[in-house]
C-alpha cells in the first residue's frame, strides 16, 4: 500500500471514529430528559425549590411543571395556590382531585416529581470532598460516598456510620464498605433520607 493510500485510510478511520464518539457522547443527552419523572419513595415530602408535574387526563391545558415556591406553595389552573411543602405526591394528588371536581367530573390526576432540591445529605470525615450533597434524587450510602470523591487512604472502611435524626432521636446504621465492595452485606447500602449524615472516621 502506498503512503498516499495509507494516509487516506487513516483519515477515513479517524473520521469514522470521531463520528462514533460524537454519537456515544450525544446518546445520554437524548436518552435521559431533564423533565423525566424521578423515582422517589412514596413517603418523600416535597420541599421548596423541588419541581413537580401535575397532569389531568384528557385535559391538555392542565399539564403543568411547577416549582415549589419559597413559601412552600404551588399554583395550578382553576384551583389556585395549594400548600405542597411537607406533603407527599399522593397527598397533593388527593387535594388537587378534590378541588377540580368543582369544574371537571371525576378528574384523573397524576403528580410526578421531576427534580429534588430539598433533599440534602452530608458526608463527613475521611473522604476527598466532605460536606453537603444536593443530589437531585435519592441516593444510597455508596452513591453518596462516590459523590464525595471516595474514601481517603486513612479511612476506616469498616467503621462507617449513617446517623439519622427522627423526631429528636438519633439512629445509627453501620456501613461496612470493605464487605460491600466484595458483594457482601448489600442490605447495609441503604437509601439515605434528607438530613442523613454519613460519617467516615
Amino acid at each position: 500500500m502506498t503512503s498516499i493510500n495509507l494516509r487516506v485510510l487513516v483519515t477515513h478511520i479517524l473520521s469514522f471514529g470521531g463520528l462514533l464518539l460524537a454519537g456515544m457522547l450525544a446518546a445520554p443527552l437524548t436518552a435521559v430528559a431533564e423533565d423525566s419523572p424521578l423515582f422517589v419513595p412514596s413517603t418523600y415530602q416535597l420541599a421548596p425549590e423541588d419541581v413537580v408535574e401535575i397532569a389531568v387526563w384528557k385535559e391538555e391545558g392542565l399539564q403543568k411543571q411547577l416549582l415549589v415556591k419559597p413559601d412552600g406553595s404551588i399554583s395550578f389552573p382553576l384551583i389556585g395556590d395549594i400548600q405542597a411543602s411537607g406533603k407527599t405526591t399522593e397527598q397533593i394528588k388527593t387535594e388537587v382531585t378534590d378541588r377540580l371536581k368543582t369544574y371537571i367530573p371525576n378528574p384523573v390526576v397524576t403528580v410526578s416529581v421531576l427534580k429534588i432540591v430539598g433533599y440534602k445529605v452530608y458526608v463527613l470525615g475521611r473522604v476527598n470532598r466532605p460536606g453537603e450533597i444536593v443530589a437531585g434524587r435519592y441516593v444510597t450510602v455508596l452513591q453518596a460516598l462516590s459523590m464525595a470523591g471516595g474514601l481517603t487512604p486513612f479511612a476506616e472502611e469498616d467503621n462507617i456510620k449513617v446517623i439519622r435524626r427522627t423526631n429528636g432521636k438519633e439512629t445509627v446504621f453501620p456501613f461496612h464498605y470493605a464487605r460491600i465492595r466484595k458483594g457482601n452485606d448489600l442490605d447495609l447500602n441503604i437509601v439515605l433520607k434528607s438530613g442523613d449524615i454519613v460519617l467516615v472516621p
